[in-house]
């Protein structure tokens, strides 16, 4: 897992420290096909490095499809996120540009919004609840 996401540009640093619940996606002969995380905190997520082995085999949309269920069974109202290459991507599912500093005091103390990801990544949520 953490080498899908290393071959794609992905954050690692905080892989194995963080409170990221990871959905993997695995392909017919039990390949890993795609991941996703999500850090579920009070009403709200961050989305964490969707990424798919193959951007034509499906799992990317269908991860994001379930990364969205499980934060809503888990009582979350937005999904946040960030992202330097993938914005018009997300807005098409639905998420929607915001200023970095408008997302909740406990995903901006995330590692991802502290130091991950560069202060030119663009910041995005979506009302899920």
């Amino acid at each position: 897992m953490k080498a899908l996401l290393a071959r794609n540009g992905l954050p690692t640093d905080d892989f194995e420290t963080s409170r990221i619940d990871w959905l993997v996606a695995v392909d017919a002969h039990g390949s890993l096909a795609g991941m996703v995380g999500l850090e579920v905190f009070d009403g709200v997520a961050l989305l964490r490095s969707l990424v798919a082995a193959s951007p034509r085999n499906g799992a990317g949309s269908q991860l994001l499809a379930s990364a969205e269920s499980s934060a809503r069974a888990a009582g979350v109202a937005q999904i946040y996120l960030l992202t330097q290459t993938a914005a018009d991507y997300f807005a098409r599912r639905g998420y929607q540009h915001v200023d970095r500093s408008a997302a909740p005091p406990s995903v901006l103390q995330t590692s991802e919004f502290r130091s991950l990801c560069p202060a030119s990544a663009t910041c995005m949520m979506k009302e899920i609840g």
